[in-house]
């Protein structure tokens, strides 16, 4: 199973150099598991910078994948993870579906970077 974190999801919509490396991981929609958070922040980015109907399309493709919402048990769960590591709450929360779902995070966050199960893509 595989991961796309926003960063990442972002590439692959403007196209960049790490979008191309990430598309087959994001077409192989049935081993793609997508965080709602994800969602949250791919929509709000692209609703500031483009618009709302484009950020909208780029959600009804991130949906093809499996949506993971966050639970009370996920929710606890990406609290631990945050602590032993160090990160952020939105990170939190990625990285505990990511080692729930036994996934493959692929990622330009420098926040993973030397986690285990994280395709780490330098930022260029």
């Amino acid at each position: 199973m595989n991961i796309v974190d926003a960063s990442c999801w972002l590439e692959f919509f403007t196209g960049s150099s790490v979008g191309d490396e990430v598309a087959p991981i994001i077409e192989d929609t049935k081993n793609l598991l997508v965080p709602s958070i994800t969602i949250y922040e791919v929509f709000k980015k692209l609703f500031i910078e483009l618009d709302e109907d484009k950020a909208l399309f780029a959600i009804a493709h991130m949906k093809q994948g499996t949506v993971i919402n966050l639970d009370t048990d996920g929710a606890i769960y990406a609290a631990k993870i945050g602590k032993e590591h160090k990160l952020p709450m939105a990170d939190s929360i990625i990285y505990a579906v990511t080692q729930t779902y036994d996934a493959v995070l692929w990622t330009q966050d420098k926040h993973y970077r030397d986690l285990p199960s994280v395709h780490y893509f330098e930022k260029t």
